[in-house]
């Protein structure tokens, strides 16, 4: 509103100026000569409110986004290459100059632009040899190659989610050192925890609030990084839809327990990372014949069955187990049954199995 407010001004002052120094074909009316500065300097006040914002602060947003997303090596490499790209420019600009004209005036600029160009687009291409083969002289060369490595992880980002953060996992997960690279959390996925956590619903306030606390934790304890970022996709409203357009831009995966998420992020090309589908697939596989602990906590669908659960939320129905609820008991598998909702155990009491049936 600053810049479109001082370019109302600037264009409205040069509307006036252009109107009082008008040639007689712009006058609009010779009876009243101050019709015309009034009509242009309104003009220019349109203008600047309209146009301002093109030549100011939208390129401004463009460059931020762009510097902010480039890693700081590559930043280093091209400002390197740049200034040595100058340098042989300055050393050719005298003997061009001497060229009769106008390529005497026109070279050395030419010559500026081509090796600037060229300096750029060799010190970014080729930074990690010339990097390496400055080793460890120096402490800027060891700065450069943490950078770097510090870079390469953030090129392993890993977007997360809403669900993902909720569900609390990830705070575990983090812990066990199989996640590599860098967790990211845009700032419009934290505006959304807040919002959830404000809502007047108390289950979903309850929901906002263990997703902020997960945040916190993982901040604090997790072995990898987590960093929250204010890249944002504006030419879309929707969370999941600007998620989706984020990990595209930063070629990243994205950790999600939305199953909807899940099945759009792969339609447009999208690596999802679903912790639902990690824990199916490391659960501990029972083979039938193999006795395992478990306890009666429930009765189950079926005349004289129970139902208890493991430690990673695996359903075992155990035959002729009613009478062992609230108690803990070794069972038999007798057969696994992968559902979509998860894997179900069947088992029985292995004292049933000893006993002999008639």
């Amino acid at each position: 509103m600053l810049f479109r407010l001082i370019g109302m001004v600037v264009f409205g002052l040069a509307g006036v100026y252009i109107g009082i120094s008008s040639i007689q074909e712009l006058i609009i009316d010779p009876a009243r000569p101050w019709v015309t500065p009034v009509v242009l300097a309104l003009v220019g006040v349109l203008a600047g409110l309209i146009i301002t914002p093109w030549i100011t602060t939208r390129p401004a947003r463009a460059l931020r986004r762009l510097v902010a997303s480039v890693p700081a090596t590559q930043l280093v490499a091209a400002t390197i290459g740049l200034v040595i790209g100058l340098f042989i420019a300055a050393l050719a600009a005298f003997p061009l100059s001497r060229l009769p004209d106008p390529f005497g005036q026109l070279m050395p600029v030419i010559s500026a632009a081509v090796f600037g160009y060229i300096g750029v687009m060799v010190m970014t291409m080729r930074q990690r040899e010339i990097f390496a083969l400055l080793g460890d002289r120096n402490p800027l060369t060891r700065r450069l190659e943490e950078s770097h490595k510090e870079s390469v992880a953030e090129e392993r980002s890993i977007l997360l989610d809403t669900s993902v953060i909720i569900d609390g996992r990830i705070a575990d997960i983090s812990q066990t050192g199989f996640i590599s690279g860098t967790l990211l959390v845009p700032r419009f996925i934290l505006n959304e925890l807040q919002h959830i956590a404000d809502s007047p619903d108390v289950l979903r306030r309850n929901r906002g609030r263990r997703g902020l606390d997960i945040l916190n934790r993982l901040q604090k304890e997790s072995r990898v990084p987590v960093r929250i970022t204010d890249l944002d996709v504006e030419e879309v409203r929707e969370v999941d839809d600007k998620l989706i357009l984020l990990a595209k831009k930063l070629r990243c995966p994205v950790m999600t327990n939305d199953y909807n998420l899940n099945r759009v992020a792969e339609l447009q090309g999208v690596q999802v990372l679903n912790i639902n589908e990690l824990a199916n697939a490391v659960r501990a596989i029972f083979l039938p014949g193999e006795t395992m602990s478990v306890q009666v906590i429930q009765e189950g669908k079926e005349l004289g069955q129970g139902v208890g659960y493991l430690d990673d939320g695996t359903m075992v129905v155990v035959e002729e187990g009613r009478r062992y609820i609230d108690r803990t008991i070794d069972v038999v598998v007798t057969k696994v049954l992968q559902t979509a909702a998860g894997r179900m155990i069947f088992a029985r009491p292995e004292e049933l199995t000893r006993e002999p049936r008639y």
